[in-house]
C-alpha cells in the first residue's frame, strides 16, 4: 500500500443489493476503519450493513443529497487523510490491488487527482460495454496543460466512481462544487490542470462499473450534461469543445457493434439522436421552467 495514509469515500443510498459484491471486494484493498460511509438514510438496512463491516457511518438527509456537496463532507470529515479515494456503492473493484495501484500515481508529487479503468459489469451488453472500452482504454496516460491541445477535453476526464485525490491540493483549490447537478469530478480536475497538476489515468487499477441505459435515460443524461456544459462554460472554453469527441464515439461504436452484435446498430443510431436533444435542450435550459427541467432531468432534485 502507498506510504501516503488513505481513506475511502463511498456515498450511499439504499446500497443492500450492491453490497454482497462491493463490501468484499474493498475489504480486500483497505481496512475497515479507512472507509467512510457517507448514507442518504437509506431504507434498506445501509447504514447497518456498513456498520457489521466495521466501517465508519455519516448519514446525511436525502434532500441534502449533492454530488459534489455531499463528496466534499466527506473531505471534510477525514481531515487525517493524504489521499481520498472515491467510489460509487455499485463500482466493485477488481482485485486486491486496485486501490494500491490506484494511489501509486501519486509518487509523481504532480499529480494530484487519478481514476481507474472501469471494466463492463458481468453480463453487460454490447452497447453497454462499448462505452467503457472507449472511455477507460487498456494503456495508462498522465494529462496535463502541456496535451491539452492534443486532448482537448478529454484532458479533463474523471469518474468519481473510482477516483483518488490528493486532500491538501483538492482542499486548497476549493474543494467540490457544492452545488452541481453533477459532473463535480471533472470541474474539480479542471482546475487542477488550470492551476499546473497532472491527472493520472491509471488502466491498471480496475473497478467493475457500468450502467445499462434505456433510450430515455441516456436523454436525461445528456440534458444535465449539456445543462452542466452551459453553467460551467469555461470548461469548453479552456479544454474545447466535446463534438470532435462524440464523433469519434460514434464511429467507434458503430464499428464495435458491426463486430459484436450488428442488430444493435439500429438501437445505437436512435440513442445517438437522442443524446443529441438531450444535449442541446440541455444546453438551453435557462429558457425551460423549472417544471420542464425536472421532467427533462436525471437528477430532478437538482432543479429546485
Amino acid at each position: 500500500m502507498s506510504s501516503l495514509s488513505i481513506a475511502v469515500v463511498v456515498p450511499t443510498l439504499n446500497a443492500a443489493g450492491d453490497w454482497a459484491k462491493f463490501a468484499p471486494a474493498l475489504l480486500l484493498n483497505v481496512r475497515p476503519d479507512q472507509v467512510l460511509i457517507l448514507d442518504s438514510c437509506s431504507t434498506d438496512g445501509t447504514a447497518e450493513l456498513a456498520r457489521q463491516s466495521g466501517f465508519r457511518v455519516h448519514q446525511i438527509a436525502r434532500s441534502d443529497f449533492n454530488h459534489g456537496g455531499t463528496r466534499q463532507v466527506g473531505a471534510e470529515l477525514l481531515g487525517e487523510a493524504e489521499v481520498l479515494v472515491y467510489l460509487t456503492q455499485d463500482a466493485v473493484l477488481a482485485d486486491a490491488g486496485s486501490i494500491e495501484r490506484l494511489c501509486a500515481s501519486f509518487a509523481d508529487p504532480m499529480v494530484s487527482a487519478a481514476y481507474g479503468r472501469q471494466l463492463p459489469r458481468p453480463g453487460a451488453g454490447a452497447i453497454e460495454s462499448h462505452a467503457r472500452w472507449f472511455n477507460y482504454p487498456a494503456v495508462s496516460s498522465v494529462r496535463s496543460l502541456e496535451t491539452r491541445e492534443q486532448q482537448g477535453i478529454k484532458t479533463i476526464f474523471i469518474s468519481n466512481s473510482f477516483s483518488a485525490y490528493r486532500r491538501r491540493t483538492l482542499m486548497e483549490l476549493g474543494g467540490f462544487a457544492r452545488h452541481t447537478i453533477f459532473g463535480e469530478d471533472t470541474m474539480m480536475a479542471g482546475r487542477m490542470v488550470l492551476a499546473g497538476w497532472k491527472i493520472a489515468y491509471v488502466a491498471e487499477a480496475q473497478a467493475y462499473h457500468s450502467h445499462g441505459y434505456t433510450w430515455r435515460q441516456d436523454f436525461r443524461r445528456y440534458f444535465d450534461i449539456g445543462a452542466l456544459h452551459r453553467q460551467e462554460s469555461w470548461m469548453l472554453e479552456e479544454f474545447g469543445r466535446a463534438g470532435g469527441e462524440g464523433k469519434r464515439f460514434v464511429l467507434s461504436e458503430l464499428g464495435y457493434l458491426w463486430r459484436e452484435d450488428a442488430g444493435l446498430i439500429g438501437s445505437a443510431l436512435v440513442r445517438t439522436g437522442l443524446k443529441l436533444a438531450g444535449y442541446r435542450l440541455g444546453q438551453m435550459e435557462h429558457r425551460l421552467s423549472v417544471g420542464w427541467k425536472r421532467r427533462l432531468s436525471m437528477h430532478p432534485g437538482f432543479w429546485r
